[in-house]
């Protein structure tokens, strides 16, 4: 194999109102033959000034544009909340588009969009309440005038985006290997709602379920990342053999 070449390249998608900081040291805890891409969607993180984009498939496009030369090496995608609906947009683009497609695709935290229910419009106040109580943002975000200012907008749109993203009603099962994560304790995307992805792939690698609620990876991904490690591995060993002679 070339040298230069990783074993895997793995991009990760952020949550709603996040960026690649909460994922930031994800790269030095996986396998070091692994070229781990931590994407900011527009109006995140390193893409901060410029133009958020709040419709789900238009996101999705902008992001397997930005990567698309990219493909050529084995790659997987991992998306958390939001992250996940567009790591599933991605893939349904790859395959429409006849590109190179993931080996594994895993999805966290969001619900399957049969057993998604409808979010109602939140207040000021009960956003506020509700971030805090999910966590994965900073709290000085929440709790500062001028930070809750900036960052309002790019949180609505993301919700927006969320709320208002619907599969295609013919898409088909996604051709590749996928597994489903989610924190116990979620009651946004409890592990029953998680289960439900199984019907939107052809190679289910199975739910796992891990203590603590929306971002139970935060204080530490310890054990998603070995799950992560495991499962893609196991997709792309059998990637390898399928195209084996």
């Amino acid at each position: 194999m070339d040298s230069t070449r990783p074993a895997l390249r793995l991009f990760v998608l952020h949550h709603a109102g996040g960026s690649h900081l909460l994922y930031r040291h994800w790269p030095a805890r996986l396998p070091g033959t692994w070229d781990v891409r931590l994407l900011d969607a527009p109006g995140h993180g390193f893409l901060l000034d410029e133009p958020q984009i709040t419709d789900a498939c238009r996101l999705a496009d902008f992001l397997l544009r930005r990567v698309e030369h990219e493909l050529a090496a084995p790659y997987a995608l991992f998306g958390h909340s939001m992250g996940a609906l567009l790591a599933y947009e991605m893939t349904r683009l790859a395959v429409e588009r006849g590109l190179s497609l993931p080996v594994w695709v895993g999805l966290s935290a969001r619900p399957a969009p049969q057993s998604a229910d409808p979010p109602r419009e939140l207040s000021d106040d009960e956003l506020r309440a509700r971030l805090r109580r999910l966590g994965g943002m900073p709290e000085g975000v929440i709790d500062d005038s001028g930070l809750w200012d900036r960052f309002y907008p790019v949180i609505r749109g993301d919700l927006r985006l969320v709320a208002n993203w619907r599969p295609a009603a013919d898409a088909a099962p996604l051709p590749v290997a996928l597994s489903a994560f989610a924190g116990r304790e979620d009651h946004s995307a409890a592990p029953a709602l998680m289960a439900g992805w199984q019907e939107h792939c052809e190679h289910y690698l199975g739910l796992r379920a891990f203590d603590g609620g929306h971002f139970y990876f935060q204080d530490d991904p310890g054990p998603l990342l070995r799950h992560i490690e495991r499962d893609a591995a196991t997709a792309l060993d059998a990637a390898g053999a399928a195209h084996s002679p």
